[in-house]
């Protein structure tokens, strides 16, 4: 009986740890596109401002690298997915789009991502989804039609739209990915040691297609304007690597394995509402009440859809989030 306790109270503070490190993920995430808007306005290309990010966090990460360096024979196929999905096609996308339409507007599109879980459940893992899971995905379309506004003849950028969008799919690898192996004990890959793979790996493919010896290296000296107010760029570049990247990473992956990526992505969703706050107070950036109306819609069509996803065994690579799943995930991490 005592043994029993304990687990479950083990089992609790585990909960409360990943809900604690997917919350902080929300919010340094959340701070990425206020402090790499300023940046591309100012002159930088959207995707120089990316692989300034990957590269600056790959060079503090690359410590880990080396000590998890057994991880290139063991997981190879996890790193190279990790890079190209979670870290260089996520970022890229989603600073492309901002570069277009506003930031509130990316990211509630981006967390159309929910939506695309469930599609890899029903599809890929054939697996039966929830008539609350439809109509989670119903919502979220809805709400989508309302943050582009629809009506006004899809006057919204459409090609920051479709970046957005494939910044959501993006997403969809960066969850699914981040909980690979950790139901595997002690065999289960570090999560600090992916994620600085990942870097370098998105790095690496992010120096091939930024070409970064083009950028304007003067830009960083110089400062950048948030809605009329001077900020230093090294500064909102030392804050996009360090904690939009380095710690929303860390937490953001730790968080996953810790609950599922279903749960994990629900709290995510916060990441969204977070950036629209601060792009409203910092950048000026004014949404009209119908495209408030309608991510809040989003998010809640997020919410249903992910929460309603049916169970799994644990045998598979996706976690859906149920009982006996999370007890052994959560018994798993150190």
């Amino acid at each position: 009986m005592r043994v029993r306790i304990s687990g479950s109270s083990q089992a609790g503070r585990g909960k409360g740890v990943g809900l604690g490190l997917a919350i902080g993920s929300a919010v340094a995430f959340g701070g990425s596109g206020v402090a790499a808007k300023p940046l591309i306005e100012a002159g930088l290309d959207p995707l120089h401002v990316v692989w300034l990010r990957v590269a600056g966090a790959a060079l503090v990460m690359l410590p880990l690298a080396v000590r998890h360096r057994a991880l290139l024979r063991s997981r190879p196929a996890l790193l190279a997915g990790f890079g190209l999905l979670g870290v260089a096609g996520v970022q890229a996308c989603y600073f492309a789009a901002i570069s277009r339409i506003p930031v509130g507007v990316a990211l509630l599109v981006e967390y159309f991502a929910p939506a695309l879980v469930l599609g890899w459940v029903r599809f890929v893992q054939r697996r039966p989804v929830t008539r609350a899971a439809a109509l989670g995905v119903v919502l979220a379309v809805g709400g989508l039609a309302c943050v582009v506004e629809v009506w006004s003849g899809l006057s919204f950028d459409a090609l920051g739209l479709l970046l957005a969008l494939g910044a959501a799919c993006c997403q969809v690898g960066y969850f699914v990915l981040s909980d690979q192996g950790s139901d595997s004990g002690a065999a289960a890959p570090d999560p600090l040691g992916v994620i600085a793979y990942g870097l370098l790996v998105g790095a690496a493919v992010l120096t091939v297609v930024a070409r970064p010896w083009s950028m304007d290296w003067s830009v960083l000296a110089d400062t950048a304007d948030m809605n009329g107010t001077p900020v230093a760029a090294a500064v909102l570049l030392a804050w996009i690597v360090l904690v939009a990247t380095v710690v929303a990473y860390a937490t953001g992956v730790l968080s996953v394995r810790r609950l599922s990526p279903q749960v994990a992505g629900v709290v995510a969703c916060l990441e969204a509402v977070i950036a629209t706050v601060l792009a409203w107070f910092l950048l000026g950036e004014h949404l009209s009440a119908p495209q408030i109306i309608g991510g809040a819609v989003v998010l809640v069509g997020a919410f249903i859809a992910q929460s309603s996803a049916p169970a799994k065994s644990p045998a598979e690579p996706v976690a859906s989030g149920g009982p006996e799943r999370e007890l052994s995930a959560r018994g798993n991490v150190a």
